[in-house]
């Protein structure tokens, strides 16, 4: 691998700057690839954007940039994405912000001033390679800067044709899988969270697998016709949005589930009924509740030290299946009538046994 110094301005930095969106950024003249297929989306906010202008402005250094040089002898940014859309927005009057008091963007200052932006050196290496080596590096690279997410690394790894079409898709501003998940799913499209979720579901957590399998396929129409089915089902069965719903497992759940036949009204009245329920501390899980008939999802209500302590003392140390004498620490606290049954966490449907008959019970 080859690695080459070079300095660049910023008025040869910024020549040809276009956002194409859907179809990338583009920079240096048009030969610079500033978004290549493995690389975030836009995500500086505002403050750090503009503190990168700030810099640039009272001159002082910003962090060395790299750049893979390709097989044409164009080139692709590995490191320095958003300082570069940064600089190359604020050049072409996408922003304004605060400078010797007052609120300005490039075209509102003086002629000296834009001269010395545009006239900034910017630090760069050029990296040439095989597209494995230039990978490796990037991610290398990276773990000093804004940390990548997992599923950013992947697409840095698997790059290619299946992870173009997939981030149209799922990681795009607005992009259908947003449409359609937005309410169900937890974490942001942009930050490939979206992505990374639905690989997840369809591998059953062999993420890397699957997009090994996938890298050189032509579109990712697989993965976003079974996203669409999980989400189309969820909404079949469990007509009736709750927040409680973002986030849960649904893929999986969809996996395992999708042969079997559910009643929607019927769900919904037992939805209501354990929302409802004081017993049911972990709302979220009514729903795995519901499907897969686990109590665990529920994280039911349990008797608190008091309740123990005021049973144990009634009962004065006697475990009420053996009839053993145990310390306080050496009991646990059981429901007589259990929850299902409609069993209540309150003093009078406590009883404490040794932990050897309490867990021999929770066993049946």
């Amino acid at each position: 691998m080859k690695i080459q110094l070079k300095k660049i301005t910023i008025r040869e930095l910024a020549e040809g700057y276009e956002d194409h969106v859907e179809e990338g950024v583009v920079a240096y003249g048009g030969r610079l690839d500033v978004r290549p297929p493995y690389q975030r989306e836009f995500i500086y906010k505002d403050k750090q954007r503009d503190a990168v202008i700030d810099t640039v402005i009272k001159g002082f250094p910003l962090n060395t940039m790299y750049w893979a040089v390709r097989k044409d002898g164009d080139y692709e940014i590995i490191d320095g994405q958003q300082r570069t859309i940064a600089i190359c927005e604020y050049v072409n009057n996408d922003f304004s912000l605060e400078v010797k008091g007052f609120r300005k963007g490039f075209s509102n200052l003086q002629d000296d001033e834009q001269k010395q932006i545009l006239d900034y050196e910017l630090t760069v290496y050029l990296c040439s390679g095989e597209d494995s080596e230039r990978l490796e590096w990037f991610k290398t690279i990276n773990i000093a800067g804004e940390k990548l997410s997992d599923q950013e690394l992947r697409n840095a790894v698997y790059s290619g044709s299946w992870v173009t079409a997939a981030k149209k898709y799922f990681s795009k501003t607005g992009c259908p899988a947003h449409e359609i998940g937005h309410r169900h799913l937890a974490g942001s499209a942009i930050r490939q969270e979206y992505l990374e979720t639905a690989i997840k579901w369809i591998s059953e957590g062999k993420i890397e697998e699957y997009m090994a399998k996938h890298q050189h396929d032509s579109n990712a129409h697989e993965l976003s016709d079974y996203f669409e089915n999980v989400l189309g089902w969820v909404k079949e069965i469990f007509q009736y949005y709750r927040k409680e719903m973002k986030g849960r497992p649904w893929g999986f759940l969809y996996n395992e589930f999708k042969g079997r036949k559910f009643d929607p009204e019927k769900m919904e009245k037992e939805v209501e009924e354990l929302m409802k329920d004081k017993e049911v501390t972990n709302k979220k899980g009514v729903y795995e509740y519901l499907l897969t008939g686990e109590e665990k999802h529920l994280n039911l209500r349990s008797f608190d030290d008091d309740q123990k302590r005021e049973v144990y003392e009634r009962q004065g140390g006697i475990c009420t299946k053996c009839g053993g004498k145990f310390e306080f620490y050496e009991m646990e606290a059981d429901h007589i009538t259990p929850w299902h049954e409609g069993g209540k966490t309150i003093v009078e449907n406590c009883q404490m046994l040794c932990r050897d008959d309490n867990r021999r019970k929770a066993g049946k």
